[in-house]
């Protein structure tokens, strides 16, 4: 029983940690979406203030269109009662208000033209800012998509990690399980560690000795009394050494040795007959 609610602790701890990491993941990506909404939201601020411009210009060309015409009007009228005019004084007085009506509309049309080539610009702007808006749009639209099938299938994993962990946690005792959830939630991962060799691997201090032979026996789930982990025995076993070869390197050197120490007499029995051919052979001769 004790093995089985350790088992099931691993696998709950496991869970959990599964389940902070998706949690993260669909915290986050809404955040990925956050720069595009961000530009987003900046051409929409320029596309007002662009169509705000237009608008003051469309006036002002149409207040300038009103004017110049207005004016136009005067000095036609102007003209048609100057042949009627009686005395030079007159004369002089109604030739001044109608250079000083066409000197304005002059002016008034330079005005205008100005405007034109603004309200050209601000055309420009508008379709240049189309274009980003709609390249823009394309991108958030398609990672919102993908986003979308993501977080689906995150929240589709996290629902099946819930049903996971209620299964752990029928195995487990309540007053360990409080345990459990009491030290996860104040502690960082992990909350279950392995002891080996009476070594904490969760804050790597010694645990007292009486403390590491209760927790070998394997009868009850035991804390760490230094950073209050829960804690179960792991036995490493020492990989066995294999023998090695005695070595031969003596052996090895006495053979040549003996190999020539044999050929010794046999070079001295072939000394001792070539004097004996040589005196066989002057006999002959004689």
């Amino acid at each position: 029983m004790y093995e089985k609610q350790i088992e099931q602790l691993i696998i709950l701890q496991h869970v959990d940690d599964d389940i902070l990491i998706l949690r993260e993941e669909i915290e986050k990506a809404p955040l990925e979406l956050a720069d595009l909404e961000t530009q987003m939201d900046g051409f929409k601020d320029r596309r007002v203030e662009i169509d705000e411009r237009l608008d003051l210009l469309k006036e002002q060309q149409k207040k300038l269109d009103f004017e110049i015409d207005e004016d136009a009007g005067k000095i036609k009228k102007s003209k048609n009662k100057l042949m009627l005019v009686a005395n030079t004084k007159e004369y002089h007085a109604m030739m001044r208000e109608m250079d000083g009506l066409e000197k304005l509309n002059r002016m008034r049309e330079d005005e205008q033209e100005a405007v034109k080539e603004e309200l050209v610009r601000q055309d420009d702007a508008t379709t240049t800012l189309n274009d980003d808006m709609s390249g823009v749009k394309e991108q958030y639209d398609a990672l919102k998509t993908t986003l979308d099938e993501r977080l689906a299938a995150a929240q589709k994993k996290l629902d099946s990690l819930g049903r996971k962990r209620k299964k752990a946690c029928k195995v487990v005792p309540p007053p360990i399980l409080g345990r459990y959830e009491f030290i996860r939630e104040r502690m960082e991962n992990p909350v279950i560690v392995p002891v080996s060799e009476g070594i904490c691997s969760g804050c790597h201090i010694m645990i007292p000795p009486q403390n590491y032979n209760d927790l070998q026996k394997g009868q009850q789930i035991l804390s760490c009394p230094n950073c209050q982990r829960l804690i179960h025995w792991v036995q490493i076993e020492k990989p066995v050494e294999e023998e090695k070869p005695k070595k031969k390197k003596k052996a090895a050197a006495k053979k040549p040795a003996k190999k020539a120490a044999a050929k010794k007499p046999a070079a001295k029995k072939a000394a001792a007959k070539k004097p004996a051919a040589e005196k066989a052979e002057a006999a002959d001769k004689e």
